[in-house]
């Protein structure tokens, strides 16, 4: 650990902080209809593209409408996505001849990009063909983002109403969000990446010659334009099979760093919003401290672990401050390293610009114990905002319970319903993680995937299913998901994740927007200070402690103690 470093994860912090009101305001002003300064170019089409779908912009929706209206959009979805990966061996842009997808890596991977978590059982320049990368793949990476967005809209307007029925119209924040948000920032974002020497054609292939003559064939496509929102929708799915440790998609140290601003920028931009429309910012700066808190201690530790290096090669000699270098980037460096890996993970999104499975069992950690969490560290684009409400919901009402008297959010009553919703939303995803790991780990068809044996390999499997049912999308490297076995059951774990929580959300907008205001008195537990904060992530440790902690115990920390011991796997 060096000052140069603590200096860079201090900086992308100050940058994050520094950005998250102004862009908190323009999401405020697509949330509730505002005008902005797009207004005058791109006003004529959005108000084109309602008349061409017969969307009437002020009929607005109950949370059923719109929770209807989001799973049909996602149904269509799914099928012309599958649909393109089955036939891309037919269809234009396929340069370098790809065969069509199987049916049941066609399957993972529409559900992955459909539902934002972008796992890859597949090498994208080896599989893929441009047109499947460009309208298959980008299109859900748009939409995916859009709609994650939408239901944060959704879900915060159910406590900044009073006494109301509807909670916005599902067709219109998703073409506002598009249209005015991720496009603009998206095209400034792809020519700053080909300004960087991030590829943008429809070329397929090029061919180079080594330095020792012999000849080698790069692949190269569309990248710069599917590389800005990967990033920016917290989607994670690269053009290459490295990801963001591939020089085409990551080609400097300046590229990085935007790319990991891009990541938070939204999710952290979302818990302004959430406090300008709930009337007071306070209650979105104690979201963001919150957040803020459990993303220093993560990325603390990851940083700590990962710079002491392996006490193996330690007691070979090797300089302990060179830290752990296996699979690494050198341009990127130790720091560089942990902060991208922790910034993914705790975000939806996944990208990675180092090997997760090379890190130290403790460095390894971390990544697992973010998702485990739900990606409520800023999380993904609005999944991010609702899923930390939801243990703020459990913190009031622990509150309430507390103090004997019916628990209050924002001056809404917290009542029975509410919390059935909040349980179903929070526990359907340990239920995917632990129980898909433990059939995996037991069954052939499970194990003949994991590369390692002991702790190392429940790790992989492991990884895998919370990765899924966090929508996080990165891996364990060693483990092979190509198979019919874990390409469904990957599948399942990712719509689960995905649509468990975000119906109980939509539930819970619908039922809290009904309700009237309750007038804050003596009693009323404060949600926009030291002690809310502190309380909802007391909640957050202790339910994530008692539900993951034995899974850990069989994985990494095992792991680490053997390690120690001069035992490898």
């Amino acid at each position: 650990m060096t000052i140069s470093g603590w200096i860079q994860i201090a900086l992308y912090c100050a940058i994050i902080i520094a950005i998250t009101r102004p862009l908190g305001g323009f999401l405020t002003t697509l949330a509730t209809g505002g005008r902005s300064f797009l207004s005058p170019v791109l006003g004529p089409v959005e108000r084109g593209i309602y008349a061409a779908c017969g969307v009437k912009p002020t009929d607005e929706q109950s949370w059923v409408g719109y929770a209807v209206a989001m799973l049909m959009f996602k149904v269509v979805g799914f099928v012309l996505a599958y649909a393109i990966l089955r036939l891309q061996t037919v269809l234009p842009l396929n340069p370098a001849g790809q065969s069509a997808i199987t049916p049941d890596l066609a399957y993972n991977t529409a559900v992955s990009f459909l539902t934002n978590t972008n796992w890859q059982s597949y090498g994208g320049e080896s599989t893929m063909s441009n047109a499947s990368q460009m309208v298959a793949l980008t299109v859900q990476n748009f939409m995916s983002a859009a709609a994650g967005i939408a239901i944060a809209f959704a879900f915060v307007r159910g406590f900044s109403r009073r006494s109301a029925k509807t909670i916005g119209n599902f067709w219109v924040d998703l073409t506002r969000i598009t249209l005015y948000g991720l496009i603009p920032i998206c095209i400034i974002f792809t020519l700053v990446l080909v300004w960087q020497g991030v590829p943008q054609t429809l070329g397929g292939f090029v061919d180079a010659t080594t330095l020792e003559g012999a000849k080698q064939t790069i692949a190269i496509g569309p990248v710069a334009s599917q590389e800005a929102i990967k990033m920016l929708g917290t989607n994670g799915g690269g053009f290459f099979n490295a990801n963001s440790a591939h020089p085409f998609e990551n080609p400097t140290a300046l590229v990085d760093f935007f790319q990991m601003i891009s990541i938070f920028a939204i999710g952290a931009a979302l818990t302004n919003m959430f406090g300008r429309m709930v009337g007071s910012e306070k209650q979105g700066w104690a979201v963001f401290a919150a957040m803020g808190i459990l993303f220093l201690v993560g990325v603390s530790v990851l940083y700590w672990s990962e710079a002491h290096g392996n006490p193996l090669l330690t007691a070979l000699g090797v300089d302990p401050s060179m830290g752990n270098m296996e699979g690494k980037e050198i341009r990127f460096g130790i720091t560089q390293s942990a902060l991208f890996s922790t910034i993914t993970t705790a975000a939806s999104c996944g990208a990675v610009n180092s090997m997760i499975e090379s890190f130290l069992p403790l460095g390894g950690m971390v990544p697992m114990v973010n998702m485990m969490l739900g990606e409520i560290i800023f999380g993904g684009v609005g999944s991010g905002l609702y899923g930390f409400m939801m243990f703020a919901i459990v913190a009031v009402f622990v509150a309430g319970l507390m103090v004997g008297r019916t628990p209050e959010y924002l001056g809404k009553k917290i009542e029975a319903r509410e919390i059935k919703m909040t349980m179903l939303a929070i526990l359907c995803l340990p239920l995917v993680m632990l129980g898909f790991t433990a059939v995996a780990v037991v069954v052939t068809a499970g194990t003949t995937g994991i590369s390692a044996s002991g702790p190392h390999g429940f790790s992989e499997a492991l990884y895998a299913y919370v990765s899924a049912a966090a929508n996080n999308g990165s891996a364990f490297a060693g483990l092979s998901a190509n198979t019919k076995f874990w390409n469904t059951s990957l599948g399942i774990g990712m719509m689960i994740g995905r649509f468990f929580v975000i119906i109980p959300a939509l539930a819970i907008a619908g039922s809290m927007a009904a309700k009237k205001t309750v007038p804050p008195s003596a009693g009323t537990f404060p949600t926009d200070g030291p002690m809310f904060v502190g309380l909802a992530l007391g909640v957050i440790l202790i339910v994530g402690g008692l539900t993951f902690f034995p899974a850990l115990a069989l994985g990494p920390i095992v792991e680490h103690f053997a390690l120690a011991a001069g035992t490898t796997y």
